[in-house]
C-alpha cells in the first residue's frame, strides 16, 4: 500500500474494497508483504509456523513484542495487529495492563483480542481505555483444547444465533473490524451484512469484508498440513529445499564460490 491504512479508513472500507490481511513474524517477510497488505497480523500462529508447536496456546506476550516490534521495523508503511496470546486477557484489569505493554513497547496499531459476547466487557474496557481492538470470532484457535480441536462454527441454528450475537457484542464494544475464523461461508455472510465494522474472513467464504491468510501457508512454506481454506499461491517448500540442494551440490564439487564472489 502506498499510504499507511488508518482505524478510519479500515472502517470507511466496508462494502467498497475488500481488506487484505496477512500475517508476518519478521522483519524480512513483513517488508515483502507490505506493498500487497492493508494491514499485517502478528498472528499467535508464530507458536506454530515458528516454533513448532501443535497449536497456538503456549505462547508469550515476551514473544508477541519481540516479533511485532521486528514487523513494525520491517513494514513500517503497514497497519500493524498484534495478537493477545491466550491468558493475557482473562479479566479487563490483565487485558488492559498487557495491551498496554503491547502499545508501550512496540508501534503495533491495535491488539487482536480471541471472543464474542464473553469477551466484550473486555474489549470495551480496552477501547474506553484508547486500545484500538480488533475482534476475533468463530472457531478461537486459542480455545482448541476446550472445544476438542479444530471445529467449523456455524452448522446449527444456535450457533448461528451465537455468531450474530458474538459480532454485534463486539461491535458494540468498540472494535473497529474483527476475524472470522472456520464458519459457513452462508452464516459469515450474514454476519458480516449485520454489522456496520469490516467483517475479515478466514475459512469463512468469500462474502465478507477481506481476507486473511498464514504467509507460511499461502506461500506453501509450511508442510505439515494444509487447511481446506487455504490456497497454495507458490510451493514455496519445493523452491527452497531445491535451492538449499544446488547450494550445497556446488560447495561439495567446489563450483562455488567462483572467481566474482571471492575477494
Amino acid at each position: 500500500m502506498s499510504k499507511k491504512l488508518t482505524i478510519s479508513t479500515i472502517k470507511k472500507s466496508k462494502g467498497v474494497r475488500p481488506l487484505v490481511m496477512i500475517t508476518a513474524y519478521d522483519a524480512l517477510f513483513a517488508k515483502l508483504l507490505e506493498p500487497s497488505a492493508d494491514m499485517i497480523l502478528v498472528g499467535d500462529s508464530l507458536n506454530m509456523s515458528f516454533a513448532g508447536r501443535s497449536d497456538t496456546i503456549s505462547t508469550t506476550l515476551e514473544q508477541m513484542l519481540y516479533h511485532t516490534n521486528a514487523v513494525c521495523m520491517g513494514a513500517k508503511n503497514s497497519f500493524v495487529i498484534c495478537d493477545m496470546p491466550f491468558g493475557t486477557y482473562t479479566c479487563k484489569e490483565r487485558a488492559l495492563d498487557n495491551a498496554i505493554k503491547v502499545f508501550q513497547n512496540t508501534q503495533a496499531d491495535c491488539v487482536k483480542i480471541e471472543g464474542g459476547a464473553d469477551k466484550a466487557e473486555i474489549i470495551k474496557h480496552l477501547t474506553d481505555n484508547g486500545i484500538a481492538v480488533c475482534g476475533h470470532i468463530g472457531l478461537l484457535p486459542q480455545s482448541v483444547r476446550s472445544e476438542g480441536g479444530y471445529k467449523v462454527k456455524g452448522k446449527t441454528a444456535n450457533e448461528r444465533e451465537q455468531l450474530l450475537r458474538d459480532a454485534k457484542a463486539v461491535e458494540c464494544a468498540g472494535a473497529f473490524c474483527m476475524v472470522i475464523e472456520g464458519t459457513k461461508a452462508d452464516v459469515a455472510k450474514e454476519i458480516a451484512q449485520s454489522v456496520s465494522i469490516p467483517v475479515i474472513g478466514i475459512g469463512a467464504g468469500a462474502e465478507v469484508d477481506g481476507q486473511v491468510l498464514v504467509f507460511s501457508d499461502m506461500l506453501g512454506l509450511f508442510e505439515e498440513f494444509t487447511p481446506k481454506f487455504v490456497k497454495k499461491y507458490l510451493d514455496g517448500a519445493t523452491l527452497v529445499k531445491n535451492a538449499l540442494k544446488e547450494y550445497a551440490d556446488e560447495v561439495v564439487s567446489r563450483k562455488f564460490p567462483k572467481e566474482e564472489h571471492t575477494y
